[in-house]
């Protein structure tokens, strides 16, 4: 796996380890930012053949 692939897919990990704790703390507003992130980061991992496997986010 070279370094983009593997920044990437840390990226998402953490991505939605904040999505998962902003909806614990109820903070709507950090909710919807990190959607969007993940949103950005799947649309980017997908234009260059990353595969990301399904999360329970």
């Amino acid at each position: 796996m070279d370094a983009f692939t593997a920044g990437l897919l840390q990226r998402i990990r953490a991505t939605e380890s904040d999505l998962t704790r902003a909806r614990a703390e109820g903070d709507d507003f950090l909710v919807e930012a990190q959607l969007g992130e993940l949103d950005d980061l799947r649309r980017l991992a997908a234009e260059h053949g990353v595969e990301v496997h399904a999360s329970t986010v």
